[in-house]
C-alpha cells in the first residue's frame, strides 16, 4: 500500500490524513513487526509531542478500517504490519528471537486437519509457531 492509496483510503472512509495518521502508517511500514512503543519511538524522531495514547489510539483506528493488523509473537505487546502484507505465517525461534515468514500454503495441510477433523476454522494471519529455528536447533 502506498502513502497516496493511504490518504485515500482514509479519506473514503471520512477520515482525515492527521501527521499522526500519517507518521504511524510510515512507521509501521518501515519497521514491520513493530510494537506500539517501537512504533512510538520512531514516531517521536519526528514529531516529538506523540504519546503512547495516540499512537494505541490511532492503531487500533487502522485496524478497524483495515488497514494495519496485529499479531502475538510471545508475551508482551502485539506486533503491527501492514493489512496488505500480512498474508503470511510466523515463526518465532524461542532461542535467538528469529522471525521468519512462510506462505499459508505451507501449513495448508494442518489447516485443512482441523477444518476437517474439528470444524475448526483457522486464522492464520494470526498464526505465529514457537519453536527453533535451523541455526539454534
Amino acid at each position: 500500500m502506498t502513502e497516496t492509496s493511504w490518504h485515500e483510503e482514509l479519506r473514503a472512509r471520512g477520515y482525515r490524513v492527521t501527521p499522526q495518521r500519517q507518521l504511524v502508517l510510515e512507521a509501521v511500514k518501515e519497521l514491520e513487526h513493530a510494537t506500539p512503543e517501537a512504533i512510538c519511538s520512531r514516531v517521536r524522531q519526528t514529531a516529538r509531542g506523540v504519546n503512547i495514547s495516540t499512537v494505541y489510539r490511532t492503531l487500533e483506528l487502522l485496524e478497524e478500517l483495515g488497514m494495519v493488523t496485529h499479531t502475538h509473537l510471545g508475551h508482551g505487546a502485539p506486533t503491527y504490519h501492514l493489512a496488505t502484507e500480512a498474508d503470511h505465517v510466523h515463526l518465532v525461534c524461542r532461542d535467538c528471537g528469529e522471525i521468519q515468514e512462510i506462505s499459508p500454503e505451507m501449513v495448508q495441510s494442518m489447516v485443512t486437519t482441523l477444518d476437517r477433523e474439528l470444524g475448526f476454522e483457522t486464522d492464520v494471519h494470526h498464526l505465529t509457531v514457537f519453536g527453533r529455528c535451523s541455526r539454534c536447533k
